[in-house]
């Protein structure tokens, strides 16, 4: 293998390593789920394994060219679009009622999640945001889809590594933030925020935007 070649398999990873850190580090519905249970040390390690294999899966499935199917039967994410609607305001609902509590809300306290209902709303958050289709399979499909046949593999290696190194980051990486959180009004603030980020992100799947 060339130079040139390494090179262009090297930028190629990259390219698909910055294009995806820039989708998923946002404040969304899955993020803030990841940094609650990284904060509450609750499923961690599962939780953000969840999160980094469904984005490997999505965007494996947008560089082998499922784009294109998904743009041509927009049936498909009206159904995702409902129910990811609901399942959002529903738990949205849950966080308004944590953030309201008067009780002193700490990492150790509180009624915790079971395993299965952790990996389940892990899978909903995923599955049931259309946004989620759209960013890896169609845009980083597209993205993949106009580079050289030999370099497209390489650009999803990159962009399911960013994933990887976002959950485990954001997940582990919340314990930086105990101290903070330490304090009741800290947990009622961020319940708070995620409330208003699951309505606005429901909002915007009905609205269709």
């Amino acid at each position: 293998m060339s130079a040139v070649s390494t090179a262009a398999l090297a930028g190629a990873a990259a390219t698909g390593f910055a294009t995806s850190a820039a989708l998923i580090i946002a404040i969304g519905a899955q993020n803030a789920f990841v940094l609650r249970q990284g904060l509450k040390r609750e499923h961690v390690f599962a939780v953000v394994l969840v999160c980094a294999l469904s984005d490997a899966l999505l965007i494996t499935l947008g560089v082998a060219g499922l784009g294109g199917w998904v743009r041509e039967h927009p049936d498909a994410l009206q159904i995702a679009r409902y129910g990811g609607a609901a399942f959002l305001v529903a738990y949205g609902v849950l966080a308004a009622r944590r953030a309201l509590h008067t009780e002193t809300l700490r990492p150790a306290q509180g009624e915790p999640l079971s395993l299965r209902a952790a990996l389940l709303a892990c899978l909903a958050f995923t599955y049931l945001n259309p946004h989620c289709y759209l960013d890896t399979v169609v845009l980083l499909g597209s993205i993949a889809s106009q580079r050289p046949d030999a370099e497209r593999a390489w650009f999803g290696i990159g962009a399911t590594s960013a994933s990887f190194v976002w959950f485990f980051g954001l997940g582990y990486g919340a314990r930086a933030l105990q101290p903070l959180f330490a304090r009741p009004v800290a947990w009622k603030i961020l319940d708070g925020a995620i409330a208003l980020v699951m309505w606005g992100i429901a909002a915007s799947l009905l609205l269709g935007s």
